[in-house]
């Protein structure tokens, strides 16, 4: 796990500080060495920050290089498939000077050319600097464990792992992108290729980009592709997809475990962090798990469930306990999630990396889960929406839908399920986790002239063409939700501590299985959840093993803003005079929780945006 960044044009780069210093702004993410490297007529630039995970010896030093062929690297993340690609190339006449995927992942490119990516079973984002085409060749993993942003100006590209190594160039812009913000206050992240700032954009998932030095043009292509569900093949039977599910997932977790530095399973005590436990104690004898507890909270302690599992297979098991959280750590947060999102759940997902770190460089996580195999409550929901409720003719449920928007005020409970019934339920998708709908925004941002609001819109050009709605739900979350909320949040929260987090359920073949062979019936009903991961439970688990229980990562957000250091800061941020926001928009807000209503999430996504923007000394 490490952080990159770099830069490319075609004539000679007379500013060649700021790399460096730009490197150095993600320390954290790398301590463990840094390099730098500018081609012979320094017209690219590269620099590294590492973690070392794999081959942590000198020999996987990066930059890297393959002087045979040209080839220059930085590397973030880990391809778990690289002993087997190894023996292909060896085959081929390749050497190695290392154990180092980084150098498999250059010779992969010269043995097989751009198509290599397609080979790589990983985490990753890279840059590959090839000198005889004179040209970068980015990339970016399937899910999107791994960030890349980029900047493209003036036949000039400029790459980074988080934004605030591209901000160390004291000439890039800190200008808000309007669509962006209005993309973040409807759906709580920028989604896509966009980005917060203008002028910026993120890689998609599954997406290369190919810049050529000569010309300064630049080519986006999608490498990977969800698989589309053969409706009209005929269906796996129920064992034989438990079968095949299971020697995935323990090939997946068998394939993670490796690493030169210790490995521990973050363990809650849930289905998906508990079957990763169950293959882990396949793989090892000597599988270490941890569980952490908020004091004062016992609604969130999940101990118990976890020491059942911990109990059950025999694993070296730690339960941490995590000190009170102090709201000094919000401008922390809002430093190193440079791009912000709105989930409060970063800050326990950063004191459990904060406490995990101390015992281990890996750990293994559940995350993706709940998109593959249908986990969410809010898949349930739909569906009984258009059981019980689809009959009504639309435009009947479109006319309720702006009554109550006009007559509940935000925050009222189940105000956003009524808003969703305006949807076609036959090839639409209701916003259920909206933040800000169109009237919120219109009020929130008054203060400016001609803004844009069009997340709605953007929005609806995201969600999938599919006859079925889940399978519509679950698609539009794995490229949206999990890209840009979940693996963001888990990506920053661990590298703010040094800590790689991998993710065995997001194993490409894991999810094209999920997507291609698991029907919906086995995924979710409108009375159950994670049908086809909850039979495989009752395989592999104790059977006192609670699969009812879905309580996620979360806080007691709205507790806390009854404690006077949370509300007095809160509401020092936001009454503000320099706040973005409308004051009376705001004032509503807090209205709105002291009556009750669930508008603890809404101001975290404000309080955090504004400290974003100090902080990084963004303008509109």
């Amino acid at each position: 796990m490490c952080g990159i960044l770099g830069i490319a044009r075609n004539i000679v780069e007379t500013d060649k500080h700021w790399l460096k210093v730009g490197r150095d702004k993600i320390s954290y993410r790398g301590p463990d060495d840094s390099g730098e490297w500018w081609s012979s007529d320094f017209c690219v630039g590269i620099a590294h920050r590492r973690l070392s995970i794999i081959e942590i010896s000198r020999l996987g030093h990066q930059p890297m290089h393959l002087p045979k062929h040209g080839l220059s690297v930085v590397f973030n993340g880990e391809i778990y498939n690289h002993h087997i690609l190894r023996k292909e190339l060896v085959d081929l006449g390749f050497s190695f000077n290392s154990l180092s995927d980084t150098e498999v992942l250059m010779a992969a490119y010269a043995a097989w050319g751009e198509e290599f990516i397609g080979r790589l079973n990983g985490m990753f984002a890279f840059a590959l600097y090839d000198a005889r085409r004179r040209k970068l060749f980015l990339a970016r993993d399937r899910a999107g464990e791994k960030p890349l942003f980029y900047r493209i100006v003036n036949g000039q590209l400029q790459f980074a792992s988080e934004l605030k190594a591209l901000l160390a160039n004291p000439k890039n812009p800190r200008c808000i992108d309007k669509e962006a913000l209005d993309c973040y206050l409807a759906m709580g992240y920028v989604p896509g290729e966009r980005c917060i700032l203008d002028g910026y954009n993120k890689l998609p998932p599954a997406h290369f980009l190919r810049f050529d030095l000569q010309s300064g043009h630049h080519d986006i292509g999608c490498y990977w592709e969800l698989p589309q569900f053969n409706y009209e093949k005929e269906r796996l039977n129920e064992g034989n997809l438990l079968d095949e599910l299971e020697v995935l997932m323990e090939d997946a977790v068998r394939g993670q475990m490796v690493a030169d530095v210790p490995v521990g399973i973050l363990l809650s005590g849930g289905i998906d962090s508990s079957l990763v436990t169950a293959m882990a104690a396949r793989c090892s004898s000597r599988v270490q798990t941890f569980t952490v507890r908020f004091p004062g909270y016992n609604k969130l302690d999940e101990t118990r469930h976890a020491r059942l599992i911990s109990d059950h297979f025999g694993t070296m098991h730690t339960e941490l306990i995590s000190d009170d959280v102090n709201i000094d750590l919000l401008p922390r947060l809002a430093h190193h999630f440079d791009e912000p999102i709105v989930d409060s759940s970063m800050i326990p997902t950063f004191l459990l990396s904060q406490l995990v770190r101390q015992h281990c460089s890996v750990a293994l996580g559940g995350d993706g889960g709940d998109e593959l195999f249908g986990g969410y409550g809010h898949y349930s929901r739909l569906q009984w929406m258009k059981k019980k409720l689809g009959w009504i003719p639309l435009s009947i449920r479109k006319g309720i839908a702006v009554s109550m928007e006009k007559i509940l005020p935000v925050g009222f409970k189940g105000r956003n399920w009524l808003q969703g019934l305006s949807v076609d339920f036959e090839k639409g998708l209701p916003l259920i986790a909206s933040y800000f709908d169109y009237t919120s925004r219109l009020q929130l941002l008054k203060p400016y002239a001609n803004w844009p609001f069009i997340a709605e819109l953007i929005r609806q050009q995201r969600v999938p063409s599919d006859p079925d709605l889940l399978q519509r739900a679950t698609r539009m979350d794995f490229s949206n939700y999990l890209a840009e909320d979940i693996l963001v949040k888990i990506d920053r929260s661990s590298m703010m501590n040094s800590l790689e987090i991998r993710a065995p359920l997001l194993d490409y073949r894991l999810i094209e299985f999920a997507f291609g062979k698991v029907s919906t019936n086995m995924k979710a009903t409108s009375i159950d959840k994670k049908i086809l991961l909850k039979k495989l439970c009752s395989r592999l688990l104790p059977s006192n093993f609670d699969m009812q229980r879905k309580q996620g990562f979360s806080i007691p957000l709205a507790e806390w803003l009854k404690r006077p250091k949370f509300n007095n800061f809160f509401n020092e941020v936001l009454r503000d005079p320099k706040c973005s926001f409308d004051p009376r928009a705001i004032e509503s807000l807090f209205r709105g929780q002291k009556r009750g209503y669930s508008n603890s999430e809404r101001l975290f996504s404000l309080v955090l945006f504004e400290l974003w923007k100090k902080e990084f000394g963004v303008t509109f």
